[in-house]
């Protein structure tokens, strides 16, 4: 075992340790608070809903558990255990060097994938069925596996032949031929995602209330946003949690609703709601987390054009033939497990965003519709109320319920 070796696994335990502190720390926060209903949330969720939810995350923390041991174990199975070299070797084809990188990544993306897929089944038909969320049927499941991995073959093969290729053969400069190609391939993406992708999965149709319709038209021209059209998604089919969201980019730019959300809220509470997403559009949040997520991907290929060759690199970590697929495979393991430090940052820019969004809400929506919405969406989608504050700033990207409520009544 090589000194680096000595230090990934320093790494993983850190890593492994942190994840776990915070569980135990949010599982200890849900419990204090268990018998009490939260002010200002006491005079609109009762005992029994408030238990329930914390009920739901209390389990979804345990699974969670079980699941960062799992992960840990998988990781030294695929670098110190051999797993990434086995499949370098197995998949080996002498005469094509290209396809047996392409090859390496897509098993080794697919062995992981088919190893972590009980936790998903499990989430889906214990925990959420257990919970009255979930609507997925077996059927559906199966079928939605089959679709994204289809899916992913097709987008995802012929990009990582053009990115191999342009590590292979354009020297010392590759990487930033290969930032671009990743940066036009994401904002291609996002432009044929509403009406090619979304709809593999999902039903989407016009918004037929008139009345609701005509409410979000004048909000729209009011905040100067132009979109393809305002969207009912049947995410009911899957779950009953609700939600809203802006997707597409350009001329793409649609808006949708969850089915399950126009059930949940009032005329007056979805317009509050859309404001505070256009708040985001008005604030350019997501341009800038795109260019925010362009330069740390800038960086991190940056970083890895001087590890591609060190020997030491691969050696520390069990991998006997250097190549460039196997090295891009171990920096994504890596890069993974030092990530977490980073998180605060991260959600902390994420939370502003929240609160920038909700202010642009109140100038152009009512504030009590607001909170009003918000209430309810906590309580049906069950969310915690009373969440430790290390553990958010760790994992929550908006703010915590109450924090956000009394921001949005100031």
């Amino acid at each position: 075992m090589t000194q680096f070796s000595i230090i990934f696994l320093l790494i993983l335990c850190a890593d492994s340790g942190l994840k776990l502190w915070l569980n135990l720390r949010q599982k200890h926060a849900i419990h204090k608070s268990f018998n009490q209903v939260p002010v200002p949330f006491d005079q609109h969720i009762t005992l029994e809903e408030h238990q329930k939810a914390a009920r739901y995350n209390l389990a979804k923390l345990t699974e969670n558990r079980y699941e960062l041991a799992y992960s840990a174990l998988l990781v030294l199975i695929f670098t110190l255990g051999g797993g990434i070299d086995w499949i370098a070797q197995s998949f080996n084809l002498a005469n094509y060097p290209l396809t047996s990188e392409v090859l390496l990544i897509v098993i080794y993306t697919l062995f992981n994938s088919l190893l972590v897929l009980p936790f998903s089944y499990y989430s889906t038909f214990k925990i959420e069925q257990r919970f009255g969320f979930n609507n997925t049927t077996l059927k559906l499941f199966i079928v939605d596996l089959i679709k994204g991995t289809l899916l992913g073959l097709v987008i995802g093969v012929p990009l990582l032949y053009l990115v191999m290729w342009l590590m292979n053969n354009l020297g010392n400069q590759w990487w930033l031929w290969v930032w671009g190609v990743l940066v036009v391939f994401n904002l291609l993406i996002l432009i044929i995602y509403p009406t090619f992708i979304a709809p593999l999965f999902n039903k989407f149709t016009p918004l037929e209330d008139l009345e609701l319709k005509a409410k979000i038209e004048q909000l729209l021209t009011t905040c100067g946003f132009k979109s393809q059209g305002v969207f009912v998604m049947d995410g009911s089919k899957r779950s009953s949690h609700g939600n809203a969201y802006f997707t597409g980019l350009g001329a793409s730019k649609r808006i949708v609703f969850f089915d399950t959300l126009l059930k949940q809220l009032t005329q007056e509470e979805i317009i509050a709601v859309l404001a505070h997403e256009l708040g985001h559009f008005k604030h350019k949040h997501i341009l800038k987390q795109m260019i925010i997520s362009f330069g740390i991907t800038l960086l991190g290929l940056y970083i890895f054009s001087l590890l591609i060759n060190q020997v030491w690199f691969y050696a520390g970590l069990h991998v006997s033939q250097i190549s460039n697929a196997s090295g891009l495979l171990l920096l994504f393991i890596l890069t993974g497990l030092i990530s977490l430090p980073l998180a605060p940052l991260s959600s902390f820019m994420s939370r502003k965003n929240e609160f920038e969004a909700d202010n642009f809400a109140k100038a152009h929506a009512d504030k009590q519709d607001l909170i009003n919405g918000l209430v309810k969406l906590y309580r049906d989608n069950a969310s915690t109320l009373t969440p430790d504050e290390l553990y958010v700033k760790f994992y929550y990207s908006h703010p915590p319920a109450s924090v956000r409520i009394r921001n949005l009544e100031q």
